[in-house]
């Protein structure tokens, strides 16, 4: 089928990007699902940090390339030997797809799946397909496994989790990395303790989801740590206890102040070296630093030996929360459905293809939280 979806064709294009339009919004070829995979209708896609990075070359991928990596939409149709899912089901649509036999999968820790990783990085499905073409008949990749900024995507099932229909598809987009990703740092990576006191460092959507975790799971003090204070308001009604400028030199010793020696958990989720720093400084002995913010590719940091030993500090990486989507989602949708877990307060606004660049630029300042695409241009 020839649909419309957003390409990239270079990365490392400079700021704004209305100007500079990483992305071009043209038709492109969608071959139907093969032996093993779905057809989705894509109704909502997140815009991410994660796509930014990309925009912005700190992580290289094969070009072209259709983007996003986490969106909501209705299963249109069912490639033979899939189970589990039929035509009309809503799924939310996460770029952490196993293959389900490796070691890694074997222990629930799909994210973690080099046969999977590999086919990524190749601009390939999960199942190592290319159902992607250009218009022209060329070579076009996929993002993630899955490629939202679409009208359709086809996926490995492995990508996808039923949603109940109860969830409005915008919300559940955020389902597939935001809150999958910040709500299993939390519960899956950290395994926070109630009445632990957590920071949080950098309040986008995964963060705010932490801190909507970390309240879930009783901590006592959530201290919200940003470079925009604009960001505080929404983080104290979502469960911040406490939130400071990230600029403020005086932000360490406030928060050792405040937390009598540390935070028990320290979450870096901007991917800024500077605030990881920031995070072991705030920890108390003991205590445990989790990185869920990725930089550059070539980011390197270092700790100083002794008191990594001697106070029995925890550094740990959490990616996308650490946990397998097709267990975590429905939990973490029932926590929305009863009032628990307020994700929909993450959404900033819904745009069109023709803003997407736009918003990129918009996102890069912190101004927004999370943008909707609306590949069709209504839900």
């Amino acid at each position: 089928m020839r649909m419309t979806a957003a390409v990239m064709y270079e990365q490392g294009l400079a700021a704004p990007f209305a100007q500079s339009q990483p992305f071009r919004i043209e038709e492109v070829e969608l071959e139907g699902p093969g032996d093993g995979e779905v057809l989705v209708e894509v109704r909502a896609a997140g815009l991410c940090h994660s796509d930014l990075s990309v925009i912005e070359g700190q992580r290289k991928r094969p070009l072209p390339i259709v983007g996003g990596h986490e969106g909501a939409g209705i299963v249109r149709e069912v490639g033979r030997g899939v189970k589990g899912l039929a035509v009309g089901d809503h799924v939310a649509m996460a770029g952490v797809a196993g293959c389900g036999q490796c070691r890694v999968c074997r222990a629930g820790r799909p994210g973690l799946c080099q046969a999977v990783s590999g086919a990524r990085a190749e601009g390939l499905l999960a199942t190592g397909s290319r159902r992607l073409r250009l218009a022209d008949g060329g070579r076009l990749n996929h993002y993630s496994g899955i490629s939202v900024y679409a009208q359709y995507a086809v996926v490995a099932p492995r990508s996808l989790i039923k949603i109940d229909h109860a969830v409005p598809l915008d919300v559940a987009a955020l389902f597939g990395c935001a809150v999958v990703t910040g709500a299993g740092a939390v519960f899956n990576s950290a395994q926070v303790k109630p009445g632990a006191s957590v920071a949080v460092i950098g309040l986008g959507g995964v963060g705010l989801t932490a801190v909507m975790a970390a309240r879930e799971a009783g901590a006592a003090r959530i201290v919200g740590i940003d470079v925009l204070p604009s960001k505080f308001d929404l983080a104290k009604a979502v469960g911040a206890t406490d939130c400071f400028d990230a600029r403020d030199p005086e932000v360490v010793p406030k928060v050792l102040a405040l937390t009598d020696g540390g935070v028990d958990y320290a979450f870096e989720i901007s991917g800024h070296l500077t605030a990881l720093e920031m995070a072991q400084k705030i920890t108390v002995r003991g205590g445990e630093v989790v990185g869920v913010g990725i930089g550059k590719s070539t980011s390197a940091f270092t700790t100083l030996q002794l008191p990594w030993v001697c106070e029995e500090r925890v550094l740990r990486g959490s990616f996308m929360g650490g946990g397998v989507p097709q267990d975590d989602v429905p939990k973490y949708v029932d926590l929305y459905l009863r009032g628990r877990l307020p994700v929909d307060r993450l959404r900033s606004d819904h745009i069109g293809f023709d803003q997407l660049n736009h918003a990129f630029d918009q996102l890069h300042t912190g101004a927004v939280v999370r943008q909707i695409l609306l590949p069709h241009g209504k839900l």
